[in-house]
């Protein structure tokens, strides 16, 4: 059963180590240094985080009261260091400024807060109001951005291969959903379950993108990422939920590596045994969820998806089978027998998961 009660948080980036390693090796400095740079700084983060979980931190505890229906937002402005937070630019309810950053982060933490309490009556990450802080502007060239298990962080790219992150908003649902893994089904970060800790975080993170945009499940196009990329990449996205492995083939980034089934199941002890990448079988899953019921996928799809995440009873380590199980469970008690359990039941059966 999960252990809630320790919100193990854990550094968690949207872009993948794989990734920043093929681009860390190009003969070409102007791309090979912004990723080695990256690697390390990661690498710095995740040990930090790491220690600081061993030692004990200081919680982030939401504002005393009732948890409020209104986010409550800081931007910060690391101004190209590593010392976070930084310094404070933007408050809840003050006016935009000239830093379109600091508004694009400002406005992805008020969609994601909004889409959790609109949909599923979440009252921010911690589902209690917890205050939602930001620093934009990390590092120099930073290709990344991370939930450290308190806040956001985001860099601005290296303008080569990967443009500010703040630019897709459905990385920044991404990142802030890692957050709501770590107060609720606590995944651990490694294997079927650290895949489905980021699978969750793609689902999420495109559900804020179509809430936000008006999108039902079969006008989005179900890329994570989009708009991230330079344009001298050859690609679209980070990752699609479509069709898993064609969301970049680059010659710098290589192909994407990301399978649609476990037919093409990926054994690898890099990446904390593949997280980003055999996620893909998942994100596949619940779009062939959303897709066979139409309308809003942040409706019936994502409800019985929140429904697992949140209900308390998936183990740490679940694999996916264990999670196929946990989603038909929840769409029958739900939705009994109706065309939700059967779409939940097909698509698993597609990416070769079964439920029963």
């Amino acid at each position: 059963m999960t252990t809630n009660g320790g919100h193990e948080p854990v550094f968690c980036t949207v872009v993948p180590p794989h990734v920043l390693d093929r681009i860390a090796q190009n003969q070409d400095p102007a791309l090979s240094s912004a990723a080695r740079r990256t690697l390390e700084r990661d690498a710095w983060e995740r040990t930090h985080r790491r220690m600081t979980t061993v030692v004990g931190a200081t919680a982030v505890a939401a504002p005393p009261g009732a948890a409020s229906d209104q986010p409550q937002r800081t931007i910060y402005d690391a101004e190209h260091g590593t010392t976070l937070p930084g310094t404070k630019v933007r408050a809840e309810g003050s006016e935009p400024g000239q830093d379109a950053t600091v508004n694009r982060a400002y406005a992805g933490l008020g969609a994601t807060f909004e889409l959790y309490l609109k949909a599923y009556g979440r009252h921010s990450i911690d589902g209690e109001g917890l205050p939602l802080d930001a620093s934009v502007h990390y590092s120099k060239d930073y290709n990344n951005a991370f939930w450290n298990g308190e806040q956001m962080v985001f860099g601005d790219g290296d303008g080569e291969i990967f443009l500010d992150f703040t630019l897709p908003i459905d990385v920044i649902g991404h990142e802030l959903t890692h957050g709501v893994t770590q107060y609720t089904a606590n995944l651990t970060y490694f294997g079927q379950s650290g895949a489905l800790n980021e699978s969750v975080s793609d689902v999420f993170g495109s559900l804020i993108k179509q809430y936000t945009l008006g999108q039902s499940a079969t006008e989005a196009d179900w890329l994570i990422g989009a708009g991230l990329l330079a344009p001298r990449v050859t690609g679209t996205a980070l990752r699609s939920m479509k069709a898993p492995g064609t969301a970049y083939d680059d010659d710098v980034l290589g192909k994407d590596p990301q399978p649609a089934t476990m037919a093409d199941y990926v054994r690898t002890g890099r990446d904390n045994g593949g997280v980003h990448i055999n996620s893909g079988i998942p994100n596949h899953a619940f779009y062939l969820v959303a897709t066979a019921l139409g309308g809003n996928a942040w409706e019936r799809a994502g409800q019985i998806w929140y429904d697992v995440l949140t209900g308390g009873d998936l183990d740490n380590d679940v694999d996916f089978a264990g999670f196929a199980k946990a989603t038909a469970a929840a769409a029958k008690a739900r939705y009994q027998q109706g065309a939700e359990l059967q779409a939940v039941t097909k698509a698993w059966e597609t990416v070769g998961v079964r439920t029963t």
